[in-house]
């Protein structure tokens, strides 16, 4: 007599999932805020290109998303989902080391410079820079891994965009926290004009123990695998991931999302230090900086949290949409964010920014929802070419930061955010639907 199979229980690795999403999100955002500060403390000697500069290391970062992208797929097919995990981890690890060597490196040999033009770029910003390539590209391969399995795992009483939103709230408290946690632990709450380089090295050095602890406790952790999800290992798919209309115009899609997110994310501190150059202070608190806790922080890196803890709040409300569709989730909050845009650059105040992080907050899973409905044994190589759509993470944040220096202001960059969001309508209105599914492609091979 057979038994039935035990329904495999998914409670635990889907927490692990959502906690690395925690992770990210928080290494993402840091490493953004980081813009800011080390444009005082590597850039003094760089003149008029600070914000072209600062930028880059935002660029660097998501420079690794259509790099790697596909490693991260391959991997899944080769080592599965746990193997690929921990690869990935151990690749975070050395970037985290990188960043500690960026600031020994200076600290240790001051005057090792390079010299671009009448710029002067210290050797540890350029290591600070591949640091941000490798941990992007360890955060890279973990998305990989994580969204279609947060998609298909089964958790009883959830959807799929819920799973993806509520790991999505994780990445937001840890985008959330990221700013204080660089202006007021890294940098402990002094102005950014007083940064040290040396600051650097104890909070990176913190960073590499969890993430090995981690590891640690993955080995011991049980993740199975989903059946239909993935290629097993030899198949050959029969279609080109890239015949998927809907999964294409997705990537497109994410290209901008991603690219706008970060814009505000990173660059509203760039924008909110300009504004208070040019007022003298923030009148809505009256000074350019707010004590909390007993620290002292910096009002631009208070409105960077506004914008992510508005994140944080739209995911956790997502994560209880249940019965409404993502394709009318993604074009109410998309027309929400194009008007606070629009009416932050007429009002020329970084302010209502802030606001958009609660309308950005769904797009991500809304989108990816939509882009790989129906792709069956395709989603995994999907996610991969997925993240290639991530690099708008990298390209529009730096031309968003040519632009300011073009126009000696951040006010007009704005428009590209506009940009942005209307074509993530047009995806939600009319890309996003499905012409063609994997299950139809089979039966077409079959007959």
């Amino acid at each position: 007599m057979t038994h039935p199979a035990k329904p495999t229980n998914y409670v635990m690795p889907f927490i692990t999932m959502v906690f690395l999403f925690l992770i990210i999100g928080f290494l993402t955002t840091a490493n953004a805020q980081f813009q800011g500060p080390l444009k005082e403390a590597f850039l003094k000697g760089v003149g008029d290109l600070k914000n072209t500069f600062a930028t880059l290391i935002t660029f660097s970062w998501f420079l690794a998303y259509p790099l790697c992208g596909g490693i991260g797929a391959a991997w899944i097919t080769k080592y599965a989902y746990k193997g690929t995990l921990i690869r990935s981890l151990f690749i975070m690890i050395a970037g985290l080391g990188l960043f500690f060597l960026s600031s020994w490196f200076t600290v240790q040999f001051p005057n090792a410079t390079l010299q671009l033009g009448q710029n002067v770029v210290p050797f540890g910003f350029f290591i600070f820079l591949l640091g941000s390539f490798v941990v992007g590209a360890s955060a890279t391969i973990l998305q990989v891994v994580i969204n279609p399995y947060l998609t298909a795992c089964f958790i009883k009483g959830t959807q799929p965009v819920q799973r993806l939103a509520i790991g999505g709230s994780a990445n937001s408290i840890g985008t959330t926290i990221a700013p204080f946690f660089v202006t007021g632990i890294v940098f402990g709450g002094v102005a950014m004009e007083d940064v040290q380089v040396s600051q650097l090295m104890i909070p990176f050095l913190s960073l590499v123990a969890i993430i090995a602890l981690l590891v640690v406790a993955l080995f011991r952790l049980s993740l199975p695998d989903i059946q239909g999800t993935k290629a097993e290992r030899g198949e050959k798919l029969e279609k080109s991931i890239w015949s998927f209309r809907h999964l294409a115009l997705g990537v497109i899609a994410i290209f901008f999302y991603v690219g706008v997110e970060v814009c505000i994310g990173a660059n509203i501190n760039l924008y909110a230090i300009e504004q208070e150059k040019i007022a003298g202070a923030f009148s809505f608190f009256g000074n350019s900086s707010l004590t909390l806790f007993g620290i002292n922080f910096a009002i631009p890196a208070l409105m960077a949290t506004l914008y992510w803890g508005g994140m944080l709040v739209g995911r956790l409300v997502g994560s209880s949409l249940k019965t409404v569709h993502p394709r009318i989730q993604l074009v109410t909050t998309t027309a929400v964010a194009t008007a606070l845009t629009l009416l932050s650059i007429g009002f020329n105040n970084p302010w209502l920014l802030t606001a958009v992080g609660l309308f950005h907050s769904i797009m991500w899973g809304a989108i990816f929802t939509l882009s790989v409905a129906k792709l069956g044994k395709y989603t995994s190589v999907a996610s991969g070419v997925f993240m290639i759509g991530v690099v708008g993470g990298a390209i529009l944040p730096l031309l968003q930061g040519v632009i300011a220096d073009a126009l000696d202001g951040w006010r007009w960059s704005w428009l590209i955010v506009i940009f942005g969001e209307l074509f993530m309508l047009y995806y939600a209105l009319i890309g996003s639907r499905v012409y063609q599914s994997a299950e139809a492609i089979d039966k077409t091979i079959k007959n």
